[in-house]
């Protein structure tokens, strides 16, 4: 599969200081033991918000530019049977196109922004 779409990953804050530090982003544990980095479409980070990080504060959301990562970006089947974005190399930070702090609302839910559709 391919898009233009941003993609998304949610890290918590230290995790992206660290990257932002080293230039690269290696993953969260998570990702490390996979063997690749996690990432959701905006039609599957709410989902993937509440699943995995619910609750959780100083929680980022990166956006990424998908063209740049090339070949080492992998569609591949995962929850619910969806094809998730799965990057098998470190990321870049110069495929980043923002990054955002993720807010608890009232309701216990993470506050995207408009942007993530």
């Amino acid at each position: 599969m391919s898009t233009n779409a941003p993609i998304y990953k949610l890290t918590p804050r230290d995790a992206w200081l660290d990257a932002e530090v080293k230039g690269r982003f290696d993953g969260a544990p998570i990702d490390l033991a996979d063997g690749y980095i996690h990432f959701s479409t905006a039609a599957q980070v709410r989902e993937t918000a509440a699943k995995h990080f619910g609750g959780q504060t100083a929680l980022l959301l990166v956006a990424v530019d998908p063209e740049p990562l090339g070949k080492a970006l992998v569609w591949e089947h995962s929850r619910g049977g969806a094809l998730f974005p799965h990057l098998y190399a470190p990321l870049s930070l110069d495929a980043v196109l923002y990054v955002q702090d993720l807010p608890l609302g009232e309701d216990g839910l993470h506050v995207f922004p408009e942007s993530v559709r």
